[in-house]
């Protein structure tokens, strides 16, 4: 592999820079992106092979990030278990028909990939192909949490009300809904690995709406399960938990070979809770690419030097790119991380 960076440092290994990537980084900032959004839906993008192939390599070509990672979204998976998703237009994801109780739980399946989610493979071939050893390809699920959090509101939520009414008041039933999900979580993660997915992430987007004693109670023991199975895949793990610096120490707990952060704790205070024997992933403030470049690069400057060059830091943002950010600024970030990290 020419650039091997990323993979290196989530084993901890020397690096001759810190290996850089962001979340969403095939998105709606690029033009490149938006010209082929004109002609297609959001589902036609990941449902076409060719396009989400297309779309994934596009940030790898311009801004010279140093891995790729699949375009999809977390919510595939789900049709697959008997869930009727449409993205609607100013709305987001909306799920038609919400699991709210102990029939909607029996009536999920557990997916077969290479049935239920044929195309998210077939991108992933044509993206290893395509990038020809150029960096590694990121393979990606939702965590357990963040997709039954979907499934039981609908769709997005500020309050999750409907989520954590039935897990304290049906726990049998959220247990139950749970199992089922980490199941298809590592069976879809699996299927990417062996369709040539080089790391996976498990993205917890919507986890820090617990307290430390809920996520320890109703979801780590999930979360723990999907971390052990996909240790049989001998590939890098990333567990991204957003919004959880108060129970840092619980996700890692969870597992994974990489923990990633958000910003809204120092980098070099979460390593330290976290331990350094484990990699780290983050935390540059999204927002802070709306910023002038001076700016850019000193906050990048800053969290390269809390890492302290400490072997199995990756950069990242602390979440998904912005849809306004400018690209120049993205460039400028991805410059900034690799001149001043560079290895003397």
């Amino acid at each position: 592999m020419k650039n091997d960076l990323f993979l290196r440092a989530c084993r901890r290994e020397k690096v001759e820079y810190t290996p850089v990537w962001l979340m969403r980084q095939a998105g709606r900032y690029m033009e490149e992106y938006m010209k082929i959004r004109r002609k297609h839906t959001f589902l036609e993008m990941c449902k076409t092979p060719e396009l989400a192939a297309e779309v994934t390599l596009q940030p790898v070509n311009r801004i010279g990030v140093d891995a790729a990672i699949l375009f999809a979204d977390i919510l595939l998976p789900l049709e697959g278990m008997g869930m009727d998703l449409e993205f609607a237009k100013g709305e987001g994801p909306v799920l038609h028909n919400p699991v709210r109780n102990e029939q909607d739980v029996n009536n999920l399946r557990l997916i077969e990939p290479e049935e239920d989610v044929p195309y998210v493979l077939e991108a992933i071939k044509l993206v290893r192909k395509e990038l020809d050893g150029r960096v590694p390809l990121i393979g990606f699920s939702g965590a357990p949490f963040t997709l039954a959090s979907y499934m039981i509101e609908g769709g997005g939520s500020k309050t999750y009300l409907n989520c954590k009414s039935l897990m304290w008041q049906a726990p049998n039933v959220w247990h139950e809904l749970m199992d089922k999900i980490a199941k298809v979580v590592v069976s879809y993660l699996k299927a990417q690995v062996e369709a040539g997915a080089q790391a996976v992430q498990v993205f917890d987007s919507w986890v820090g709406t617990l307290s430390p004693k809920d996520y320890q109670e109703y979801v780590m023991p999930h979360s723990r399960f999907v971390m052990e199975q996909l240790k049989e895949t001998s590939v890098p793990v990333i567990h991204f938990a957003n919004n959880a610096s108060t129970m840092l120490e619980k996700v890692t707990e969870a597992g994974g070979d990489v923990i990633g952060v958000d910003w809204r704790i120092n980098l070099d205070q979460a390593w330290q809770r976290i331990g350094y024997d484990k990699a780290i992933q983050g935390n540059l403030d999204p927002v802070t690419l709306m910023a002038p470049p001076k700016v850019i690069e000193q906050k990048v400057k800053d969290i390269l030097e809390q890492a302290d060059n400490r072997p199995g830091h990756i950069f990242n943002l602390g979440h998904g790119i912005n849809k306004e950010t400018p690209v120049e600024n993205v460039i400028a970030m991805v410059e900034a991380v690799q001149k001043h990290s560079k290895r003397s």
